[in-house]
């Protein structure tokens, strides 16, 4: 584990630069670049100190020694000229090694303040140099505060997930391993310490946590090597044939100057980091590595990526291409992990499924493990996969191994603090006794495991397009209904709609409604999105679709949503119309309701906007069929409910409290009848909370939990900034009582009674305070302007009245939202018993 103090030099060199060099990636260059010169002049001081000669600053270099940075008769421009001249020559410095000088290259000091770099270089100075596991640690945590190269599609990958794939596809100490496309090496890294831990004597496989089992540590605080595992158990040749075996590949000259130095700081001498093309080069192209670890970049430029001839899958996609690099570049005992996006998973363009179709048909894929989406967080929420190859493995199996890992020990928002549920040590000892299993030659089931499942190889290859969703292959709801199951095919029109070009203006604005997925929710449809021209309907695949036709979204976000046209309307390609073939047999109503009930089959296609279903699957899916007349009383039935639930809804969505003001009360400021405890409020960031019982109050109420509390007493909260303000979304005067913690963006006030404190808490949500608030992009309401607030103050015993009567009238208020909840569970209830349930 990282140190503190170590830590907190790091972080306090970022603040430094921080004004002066707000891109994250460039203070860690200039950090980097620091560490290097300083630990160069600690080289030379130690060979001075044993008797030898500096090597590093001699020879002309002399006056770039560290030590001279810090010369009393040093100026602060003239350090600054010193400093700037040291960085931009050290590369040409003819007595330091090829990787110092390739660390170096194109280096330069982006500001010029004097002051900025003597706080930088002072703090730089408390680093020591080092092989010890204690500055890869640190350095590791300096590379992983490096944000998203967004426009490359490239995302650090979580250290906790590399060394989950590591440890998966377990390398040993005489195999070569690469990561074509290495960022900072963190594969590299966690492949070289995981050998290293595999043959130390203080390696006990019981009880030591893989990285991926730690519990309530920080994202950027796990180590892969918490008991500095030495790899004793190495001879020194083969310590020295691992640090030749491990290689890396990457386009960005910067990425790879940070790999240089995060390998040489993990003890790599000379460290094999190429700045190369994989994409458009082949001048590596006859390599080929026992070990891949990768998480290439997901994005390609536009246009596309124009790779050499010698891919086997034709493609300009930088996903695809990646992937079949990987694949390709295998030995005959090769395997390899590889994150990669969705698309590669269920896309059905011809690159992506010949792409899949020769993972599996080719013998190269073993296993598809689902990571969730927010593990990239927060530089991106995008939905990601492990591509499990072993190219010895998947001939011994005729199946494919999936699993879903749901949570990976943190949750998914921005933040991604700790949490208890982790799928991952799970998902590893499942995976690790398949290995084992496959290579022994044993019988091994996961019948029913809610993490790991198998699908045959024929099953996938059945489907043409090689679909690689696990969920696609789940076991297909039972059906317990006690009526005849009818194909939707059999019994209704299931067409889809189209869309008009936008380039011919006389297509739209017409008179004929049209809409696409997004008016399905489950809802009537009442009105059109957008209109076409007679015109645009008999020159495009569009259809109208008659009043009583169930719409079904069949892409995206909304798939498998309904919706239950109020009158006839034209739909786009997106949106499925379904409508009964003889409604002498089929109510248009129960089928709206009944297609509800098949969401789940829609979300099984796969995740997020690369979901999609066609008009086949719509037509092969199944609804039971009562008689009609069963059809029309449950029909019935069901709006009875419904019309219960908008009437409760109406009265939810459209009362408001109201105070009739009297002209002879008293009007009194705010702050003439309570007490302002603001000055007792404190402020914890979310790293320093310690959880606790006790509420943790913000602007909009309780945003978390903590370990200790501020006041116990009965008390008024006021936003004191935010949207909500002037939105008024929510309350934005709430009581509370007993022990709490408030933070700053929150007002305290004490009243003399609860009365008075629940009648200015009425008053204060139902009336604007639109003059009273400063700021636009960010609306306050400051203490001196909340004081100020003119409010009517009648006699307490009105008061009371008053309250009694809001608050009858708010428990009215909630037994309507009640009813909605209770005869909305009546309707999935009623229907349901039709599905059997």
């Amino acid at each position: 584990m990282l140190d503190s103090t170590t830590k907190k030099r790091i972080d306090d060199c970022r603040d430094i630069l921080v004004g002066k060099v707000p891109d994250p990636k460039s203070q860690i260059e200039q950090i980097t670049i620091a560490l290097i010169y300083k630990f160069m002049d600690d080289m030379d001081m130690e060979s001075v100190e044993l008797g030898g000669e500096r090597r590093f600053f001699s020879g002309g270099y002399e006056k770039f020694a560290w030590s001279n940075l810090f010369s009393t008769s040093l100026g602060g421009p003239e350090r600054v000229k010193l400093y700037d001249e040291a960085v931009e020559r050290m590369e040409q410095n003819p007595h330091i090694p090829q990787l110092f000088r390739n660390i170096f290259k194109n280096a330069y000091l982006p500001y010029r303040d004097p002051e900025t770099l003597r706080e930088f270089l002072k703090y730089i100075n408390d680093f020591n140099y080092s092989h010890s596991e204690k500055l890869g640690d640190a350095f590791e945590y300096l590379l992983s505060v490096l944000g998203s190269q967004g426009d490359a599609g490239q995302f650090r990958t979580p250290r906790h997930i590399i060394d989950f794939m590591a440890a998966m596809i377990d390398p040993e100490k005489g195999d070569t391993i690469l990561d074509p496309a290495c960022g900072t090496a963190g594969f590299l890294i966690s492949a070289y310490k995981h050998i290293l831990k595999a043959n130390s004597s203080n390696y006990d496989a019981a009880s030591d946590k893989h990285a991926f089992e730690m519990h309530g540590v920080k994202l950027d605080e796990i180590s892969v090597n918490g008991k500095h595992y030495k790899g004793d158990k190495l001879s020194p040749d083969e310590r020295q044939l691992l640090t030749k075996n491990v290689m890396g590949y990457d386009i960005s000259p910067d990425m790879v100057r940070l790999s240089l130095v995060n390998m040489y700081l993990h003890g790599f001498p000379e460290p094999h980091i190429y700045e190369y093309d994989t994409l458009t080069s082949d001048e590596r192209w006859n390599e080929f590595y026992d070990v891949i670890l990768a998480n290439p970049p997901f994005m390609s430029p536009k246009g596309g990526i124009r790779p050499h001839k010698r891919f086997s899958v034709q493609s300009k996609r930088s996903e695809v291409l990646f992937v079949d690099y990987m694949a390709e570049h295998l030995t005959a005992k090769g395997r390899a992990a590889i994150v990669v996006p969705e698309g590669i998973i269920f896309q059905t363009g011809t690159a992506y499924k010949s792409l899949r179709k020769m993972l599996v048909d080719e013998n190269f894929l073993v296993g598809v493990i689902s990571l969730p989406a927010g593990v990239f967080q927060p530089y991106s929420g995008v939905k990601t996969s492990i591509l499990w190859l072993d190219k010895t493995l998947a001939r011994k199996t005729d199946k494919i191994l999936f699993a879903k890992i749901s949570n990976d020990g943190f949750d998914l928002g921005a933040q991604r603090r700790p949490i208890k549920l982790n799928d991952l040590p799970e998902a590893f000892k499942k995976i690790s006794g398949y290995k084992l299993a496959l290579e022994t030659g044993e019988a091994i089931d996961f019948d029913g495991d809610p993490i790991v499942s198998f699908v045959l190889k024929n099953e996938i290859q059945g489907n043409g397009d090689y679909n690689l969703s696990g969920e696609r292959y789940a076991e297909k709801e039972i059906i317990n209904s006690k009526f005849e199951l009818r194909k939707l095919e059999d019994i209704c029109l299931v067409q889809a709609g189209g869309t008009p070009s936008r380039r011919n203006e006389s297509y739209w604005d017409g008179n004929i409604p049209w809409v696409g997925s997004t008016v399905c929710k489950d809802a009537d449809v009442t009105n059109a999105t957008e209109f076409i021209s007679e015109t645009g309907l008999n020159n495009s695949s569009t259809k109208i679709f008659p009043k009583g036709t169930t719409l079904v979204a069949l892409v995206g976000a909304t798939i498998g949503k309904t919706g239950l046209l109020k009158f006839d309307c034209a739909t786009n390609q997106n949106v499925a119309g379904i409508f009964p073939k003889n409604e002498s047999i089929l109510n248009t109503k129960f089928l709206y309701l009944s297609l509800q009930k098949l969401y789940s089959r829609f979300i099984s296609l796969g995740e997020g906007k690369f979901r999609m279903a066609n008009l086949s699957f719509v037509r092969n899916l199944e609804i039971p069929l009562p008689p009609l007349s069963v059809q029309e009383a449950i029909v019935a039935e069901i709006e009875g409910y419904q019309k219960i639930i908008d009437g409760a809804r109406q009265v939810v969505e459209n009362y408001k409290p109201q105070i009739d003001i009297d002209p002879e009360w008293e009007m009194v400021e705010l702050g003439e009848v309570c007490k302002n405890f603001d000055g007792k409020r404190v402020p914890i960031t979310k790293s320093d909370r310690k959880e606790g019982p006790y509420p943790y109050y913000g602007a909009s109420g309780i945003v978390d939990s903590v370990a200790d509390y501020l006041f116990d007493e009965n008390l008024l909260l006021v936003s004191e900034d935010g949207a909500n303000l002037l939105a008024r979304v929510t309350p934005i005067a709430f009581s509370v009582k007993g022990k709490i913690w408030v933070n700053n963006h929150a007002h305290v006030l004490k009243f003399e009674n609860i009365e008075s404190q629940k009648f200015v808490e009425l008053y204060l949500n139902s009336i604007s305070l639109e003059h009273y608030i400063t700021g636009s992009a960010q609306p306050k309401l400051n203490q001196k302007a909340l004081n100020s607030i003119m409010l009517p103050f009648p006699p307490l015993k009105t008061q009371h009245q008053i309250v009694t009567r809001i608050e009858h009238e708010q428990a009215l208020v909630n037994a309507n939202k009640q009813l909605i909840e209770i005869y909305g569970q009546k309707i999935k209830g009623r229907i349901g018993k039709v599905w059997g349930e």
